[in-house]
């Protein structure tokens, strides 16, 4: 098959337009080379959606604080965490701290 012979078929007419040559490059640089190119598109709209994940569990996390917070906010309230997580007492209190078996930490032999 000769040059001449490819000249005449269809679709080598198609390709070889300036038109759809022109088209072709910019597709291919737009989706691959350009700063805005389709691959830099698809990471970071990963990097959006994993950015929205955290968004929405620290918003529950907040709201989970504004609970403690508003708890806190009764004096009750606040005296039990002291009492419970601090170990605090009242200067005329003696507390005893009841461990059982079971829950110490011990090495088993």
């Amino acid at each position: 098959m000769g040059l001449k012979e490819l000249k005449k078929k269809k679709w080598f007419k198609i390709m070889t337009n300036t038109y759809i040559l022109v088209l072709t490059i910019f597709v291919i640089w737009m989706a691959f080379f350009d700063t805005n190119s389709l691959l830099i598109h698809l990471e970071l709209e990963n990097e959006i959606d994993k950015l929205e994940k955290e968004k929405e569990f620290l918003e529950t996390e907040i709201e989970k604080d504004k609970e403690i917070l508003k708890k806190m906010s009764d004096d009750k309230e606040l005296e039990k965490l002291a009492r419970e997580k601090y170990f605090m007492k009242k200067d005329n209190e003696e507390i005893f701290l009841i461990e059982y078996e079971d829950s110490l930490k011990t090495k088993q032999k």
